[in-house]
């Protein structure tokens, strides 16, 4: 009991100890290597969005047409590779033959390029997925053909009406996505292109037999995880009034 009350203590206070295999305090290479993986998950995000939703969107207008189902093809096929591979493959071909970019490392933002590409294509393919079944969903509801009946265009209500209401739903997909990249995802694609970050970093430290490294790392990832949740929670909440917070 006074050893758990102990650890408890020194979990508050972020004392983790010293790790073994850094010779300094475990948080201090956490907070350190932290950035890093933000950085390559947000980068991986911010494409996968922007990349998903126009091209959900276009799938939706014209269901079972060559689009779609090229579109389902695709994204089927992201789902499906797993990221280890796919980051093999980008190396081999941009870093290997055309020398377009490195194989590893960081510092710059040729480094960055493929393994965030690598880390996009799994919710890519899930974000272009959901946003066309949401849009064909809501292309049959009654006020868009309510809105066509009064001359309003395809592309406005498209941007004023339909993504407006997939929005909730996107963001909880979005929220689920950097949970899973930040605790599992980045460790393959850190692990395969040498990344700094954390997910390389607990690799190494369980190589290492560093409990106080580890400890700390999955103390972070747990308590970015709960505050990730609730923080879309209350955005969801705030975008539309009628959803109840539990």
């Amino acid at each position: 009991m006074v050893q758990l009350w102990a650890f408890a203590v020194d979990m508050v206070t972020l004392d983790f100890g010293d790790s073994l295999w850094q010779r300094r305090p475990a948080v201090e290479v956490v907070f350190e290597r932290l950035p890093n993986t933000l950085l390559l998950i947000a980068a991986s995000l911010a494409f996968a969005i922007l990349v998903a939703i126009p091209l959900g969107a276009i799938a939706a207008l014209r269901p079972g047409g060559f689009l779609d189902r090229l579109t389902m093809s695709i994204g089927l096929i992201g789902l499906a590779t797993p990221q280890f591979f796919l980051g093999l493959v980008f190396i081999m071909v941009f870093a290997v033959q055309l020398k377009w970019l490195p194989t590893s490392g960081f510092g710059t933002a040729a480094h960055l390029v493929l393994p965030a590409l690598t880390l996009a294509i799994t919710p890519l393919a899930r974000f272009t997925l959901m946003v066309r079944s949401s849009m064909i969903e809501e292309l049959n509801q009654p006020y868009v053909r309510t809105a066509r009946a009064k001359g309003m265009g395809r592309a406005r209500i498209l941007r004023v009406h339909t993504l407006r209401n997939i929005l909730v739903p996107f963001m909880n997909l979005s929220a689920w996505e950097l949970i899973v990249a930040l605790s599992g995802y980045t460790v393959v694609v850190e692990t395969v292109f040498a990344w700094p970050g954390l997910g390389h970093t607990a690799v190494q430290a369980i190589q290492r037999g560093d409990l106080f490294l580890m400890q700390a790392i999955v103390f972070t990832i747990a308590f970015m995880t709960v505050f990730i949740t609730l923080l879309i929670d209350v955005a969801s909440k705030l975008i539309d009034p009628r959803i109840k917070l539990n």
